[in-house]
């Protein structure tokens, strides 16, 4: 094949701008699939994210990508389907708050007592319930701070309380707080929202609800697995559902680029608004930061993690038996279970 001058010119082109052209960065690999194996690293920073890296990859990775999309959703909350570990999504969901040692705070709800016993002796049915009907989000977090072994953090099933004792006592708690806008994340952080429809608080207003006489608030709470390479990884549960990690840009300097803020009067996400549909535009209210790893030793150690109780030996009977729950109906005359 002859090559006419023009063609030579077109090659000689071609290389140079190969020559001049920067190559483009690669995407930041995910660090979980190697993270997930450092839960006995001797920082905290690193068995937190290391915790959470595992959930996540048992949950079959889903994610928001930077642009507010989710992807990669393989299981649900609610659905008896498998994770990676074998075990069914909602089961698992329990053991975050069994784990957690969370379950005495929410006991009133209908299937929480149902909840605490042992798989092989509760009512399937009644458990299941109180697992699609209660946010589970903050046992999440607070599972992840006990498995690894978090000193000066107080477990509770709503993220404001964790989030006020990082405002209230920042000497006593694990967690320092601050503007997102303004710090930078670590491994380790909380990066948290405020969840009121009608209301948007910013830092600001949430500073001011914080300094006041308490009370609940709805909130949401992410764990930063990693920060580096312009790009944060983020990992929370109850997250569509299932235990998902969010991406969110960084700037050269390692702050939140553009953090995407929901503001009072947003549009609502609907077929004729798709621009206003973004899972990552929401109520950022608090950067909770975790503090050095010396301080961290000075501080109360936390109570051990209350692992899932094994199935006992012997047969277990129900008397007021639920259909499906797999658990064999009692001899006539047989006392009820104590509970």
């Amino acid at each position: 094949m002859t090559t006419t001058p023009r063609g030579w010119m077109r090659l000689a082109l071609l290389a140079l701008m190969t020559c001049v052209l920067p190559a483009l960065p690669a995407a930041a690999a995910d660090p979980c699939p190697l993270l997930r194996a450092q839960q006995s690293a001797p920082d905290a920073a690193t068995r937190i994210a290391a915790v959470a890296c595992e959930e996540h990859q048992a949950w079959h990775r889903p994610f928001i990508d930077p642009q507010g999309r989710l992807a990669g959703s393989v299981v649900r909350e609610a659905e008896a389907a498998l994770l990676a570990n074998g075990q069914p999504a909602w089961q698992r969901v329990g053991d975050y708050w069994r784990g957690s040692g969370l379950l005495r705070q929410v006991l009133q709800r209908p299937g929480a007592v149902e909840c605490a016993q042992p798989p092989a002796q509760h009512s399937a049915a009644a458990c299941r319930s109180f697992i699609i009907d209660t946010p589970w989000s903050a046992a999440f977090v607070s599972w992840v701070m006990r498995r690894a072994a978090l000193p000066g953090f107080g477990a509770s099933a709503s993220h404001v309380d964790y989030v006020r004792a990082a405002y209230r006592d920042p000497e006593g708690s694990a967690y320092r707080i601050a503007d997102p806008r303004a710090a930078k994340p670590a491994p380790g952080d909380l990066l948290c929202y405020v969840r009121v429809a009608d209301r948007s608080y910013g830092f600001g207003g949430l500073a001011t609800l914080l300094g006041g006489e308490g009370g609940g608030l709805g909130m949401h709470c992410d764990v930063v697995v990693s920060a580096g390479e312009r790009l944060a990884r983020l990992v929370g549960g109850n997250v569509l559902d299932g235990v998902t990690m969010r991406l969110l840009p960084l700037t050269a300097g390692g702050h939140f680029q553009d953090l995407p803020m929901r503001t009072d009067g947003d549009p609502a996400c609907t077929p004729d608004a798709p621009e206003a549909c973004n899972a990552n535009r929401q109520d950022w209210g608090a950067l909770l930061q975790l503090r050095p790893q010396a301080e961290l030793a000075r501080l109360a150690p936390p109570p051990p993690l209350q692992e899932p109780a094994s199935s006992p030996a012997a047969p277990q009977c129900c008397v007021h038996c639920v259909v499906g729950a797999g658990v064999p109906r009692c001899p006539a005359g047989t006392p009820a279970p104590v509970r």
